[in-house]
This record gives C-alpha cells, structure tokens and sequence, in this order.
C-alpha cells in the first residue's frame, strides 16, 4: 500500500474515510476540552500527515498547552505534517519519521494525556492489536484518552478491541455505531500508568491489503 497516495480518500467530502477523520477529531477535541487546565502531551503512532490532531489544534483555545510528539514511516506525510504544524504555528509539535511501533520513540513523553492510533488496527495482525493496546498501558497516564480506529469489515475486531482495552484497565468512553461506515473508539486509562518496557516492538505494519487478500494473515 503507498501510505501517502492513501490520503487521497479524505478529499471526497462524503466518504467514509471524510467522516471518520471528523469523528477521530470530535473525539480529540473532546479530550482537549475535558481535559484540566495545564500542559496536555499527545502521542500519535502512525500518524500520517497529522490531519487528524493538527486540525484540531490550529484552532483550539488550548493549542499553546500542548505539546505532541507524531510518528510517522513515510517521509512525505511526516514532511506534510511538518510544514502544516509550521504553517499553523504550533511549536510544540515535533514531527518525526521513523518506526512508531518502537516504544522507545515516545520515552519523553510518557505518560501522555491522549493517545492516537488510528489507521493502525487494520493493517496489523491480532496479536499486534494485543500488544498495542497493552503498550498503551504504559504510554497513557491515568485519566488518560486513546482514541483508536478499525474498520468494521469482516473479520470485525471492534468487540475484540474493546475487550483488550478493558483487560488491560481501559473504560470505554466512546464507540462509533456498527452501521457507521467505519469504527471508532476512545477509552479512559482507569488506573496508574505502567513502566516503559525499553525495546518493546508494538507491531508489524502489515497493511489492510494483504490482510483482506489473506484472512489468515491476521491470526499470524
């Protein structure tokens, strides 16, 4: 899959992918907005060209208390993420490209008030979704938002999200309706943060392609 060339989809105004980046954001401003006052750190794992969170922010009262860290493997998202955080002069994002899956790349900003992991859960395996939502334990401090998303396309691993996020001491503050089009969700971290597990790989990046051409590919 281009990652890039995947954006394309957000241009058409009624799309899925159009609605469900208005959803991942009415979702983020919540947080901000529920969130007490003070310094608000965001972690975004795969985060594309940032559209989703930076959006949000360029017109938030709040944008000067944040500061957000974006992971990001293409080049050209994290280069688009980057001249939009510029160009709407929020200093306090830093926009790097490299491997989100490595913990270790958000050890200075843990714990984080919101978590980001959209357009990751379907293009990773199962046991990757487990782990992830495991890692989020420890990226996201008490009282803490995940804001997550996943295509409800069979085989649908929303209930399965759920259930994880509740095992691993989540409570489950949003959920997008089945007949959405799309699947969103945001979670409450319910208890004390977990420490960092140095070198802990999150997941493989396998890509929504091969998983809907190999089924089998997603119990891997």
């Amino acid at each position: 899959m281009d990652r890039s060339a995947w954006h394309d989809g957000y241009g058409t105004a009624d799309s899925w992918m159009a609605r469900r980046l208005r959803t991942v954001r009415q979702q983020i401003r919540r947080a901000l907005d529920d969130a007490p006052p003070g310094p608000f750190t965001v972690i975004s794992l795969c985060a594309g060209d940032g559209r989703d969170l930076l959006h949000v922010l360029a017109g938030h009262p709040r944008r000067h208390d944040v500061r957000a860290g974006l992971v990001e493997p293409d080049p050209r998202n994290a280069e688009a993420a980057s001249d939009a955080a510029l160009a709407a002069h929020l200093d306090g994002v830093e926009v790097v490209t490299g491997d989100a899956s490595l913990v270790d790349r958000y050890q200075d900003l843990v714990p984080a008030q919101l978590v980001l992991v959209c357009g990751v859960f379907g293009n990773i395996t199962d046991s990757g979704i487990e782990r992830t939502i495991g890692a989020c334990a420890q990226l996201c401090e008490t009282g803490g938002t995940v804001v997550w998303t996943r295509h409800r396309g069979e085989p649908d691993r929303v209930p399965l999200i759920c259930r994880r996020f509740e095992r691993e001491g989540f409570e489950l503050l949003w959920l997008s309706e089945p007949d959405a089009g799309y699947g969103v969700g945001a979670h409450r971290s319910a208890g004390p943060p977990r420490p960092l597990r140095p070198g802990l790989r999150m997941f493989e990046f396998v890509g929504y392609d091969v998983l809907r051409d190999r089924p089998d590919a997603a119990a891997s």
